[in-house]
């Protein structure tokens, strides 16, 4: 776009500022693209620049991918929301609940009920991230699963591993972010007999033309790759290791482990043709993935209003007013008191944020989509200094910027 492009303008001043290294934006409204940004560096060590086709890690926006994934296996009659997944993964049998989550690993009560598929869909399984927490659950989770995104433990070992370990609430009861989604993408690769990246190709990558998204950047496309991005303790930019040591930087070619819930790369482009979905009933010109009542209920609220007054995610709680959450969207439901840092549009938005920055909506209302990337890589101690934060704010402005543009 142009140098007039007031998004464009000021996403360059919020790199300018410091905030960010580079950023790409995209804006699709009744059947075409009408802005576009790039602006910044992919890469701070070689100093090359964010284009539009710059493949970002996309971390939780993996999320809603896996989800509809999961959810045309639904469509032809593989599992029913309530179905128990211990049909395909019977290590599951038997679970035990932890009493408090900050308790020790074994003052535990019998889990009342088996987990379902709805339970992984909606994060109500009572699986966590070991990270939010600072009692054994956390270390246990460390050792068991190995790496979120790279991980040395191979499906299996990690489903089994997962298995092993207790849950932080009886499955159904509350809403709790964690490896649901990981989980879920390991149960429709044993349903489908086939690692989870091949089920993602056939089944929406292929279909939708996404030839850029996988949990692999092949060799010839590496170049194209946003670097690891993070900030010194004055909050400035800074070419840095994986946060928490997520991933490497150099994933081995034998390693068979993928996370369905944070371990895709995409493109502006890629991300485009997965969110249009969300538009047009679970179709994208003329290519059907899902039915449309499928879609409808992906895109409607399954939280109790008890679930989203008590919803609780890094201190805040992102469903007690605004938002509901579907299965693996976050769902507009007060327009008015929702905030942009899930999705913000008509009754009916959906989105879901990445923790690198990534962000995106689909607004069925205006027929709009708003994707926002950026390679954002603070860790949670920055976070509660205050640092990082210029992601979150540049996506407010894009937001604001490009809702007068459609409105």
């Amino acid at each position: 776009m142009s140098a007039e492009d007031p998004i464009a303008a000021a996403m360059r001043a919020v790199v300018e500022a410091g905030e960010l290294a580079g950023a790409a934006t995209l804006v699709w409204r009744g059947g075409k693209v009408v802005q576009s940004a790039a602006v910044g560096r992919r890469d701070l060590e070689t100093g090359m620049p964010v284009t539009r086709d710059t493949i970002f890690r996309i971390a939780s926006m993996s999320k809603p991918v896996t989800s509809a994934a999961a959810m045309t296996l639904f469509d032809e009659g593989r599992f029913a929301l309530d179905d128990p997944i211990t049909r395909w993964a019977p290590e599951f049998a038997d679970m035990r609940v932890l009493r408090s989550p900050s308790g020790p690993l074994d003052d535990t009560v019998p889990a009342a009920r088996a987990i379902t598929f709805d339970d992984l869909l909606t994060h109500r399984a009572g699986l966590t991230y070991g990270d939010f927490h600072s009692g054994p659950i956390a270390g246990a989770y460390a050792s068991a699963l190995g790496a979120e995104i790279d991980s040395q433990v191979a499906p299996d070992d990690w489903i089994a591993g997962l298995a092993a370990l207790p849950l932080i609430d009886q499955p159904g009861r509350e809403f709790h972010y964690g490896n649901s989604t990981d989980l879920l993408g390991f149960l429709i690769a044993r349903m489908e007999d086939a690692p989870l990246g091949d089920v993602l190709q056939r089944r929406i990558f292929g279909p939708l033309g996404m030839q850029d998204t996988g949990f692999v950047v092949s060799k010839e496309k590496r170049n194209r790759c946003a670097g690891v991005c993070g900030y010194d303790q004055a909050g400035r930019p800074v070419a840095r290791l994986a946060p928490g040591g997520a991933f490497l930087s150099e994933r081995p070619d034998d390693m068979t482990y993928v996370s369905g819930g944070q371990g895709l790369w995409s493109t502006l482009d890629d991300y485009l043709a997965f969110a249009r979905m969300f538009l047009g009933a679970g179709a994208v010109d003329g290519v059907r993935l899902l039915k449309p009542e499928t879609l409808a209920l992906m895109t409607a609220n399954h939280l109790t209003p008890e679930q989203r007054a008590a919803s609780q995610l890094l201190g805040t709680r992102p469903f007690a007013a605004g938002h509901g959450f579907g299965l693996g969207v976050a769902v507009v439901l007060e327009p008015d008191k929702a905030p942009v840092s899930r999705c913000k549009g008509g009754v009916g938005t959906v989105g879901w944020p990445g923790a690198y920055g990534g962000w995106w909506q689909a607004d069925p209302t205006n027929d709009t989509v708003m994707i926002f990337l950026t390679h954002n890589m603070f860790d949670l101690a920055q976070l509660m200094q205050g640092i990082g934060l210029g992601a979150f704010a540049a996506v407010e402005r894009f937001h604001a910027l490009a809702s007068a543009r459609t409105a």
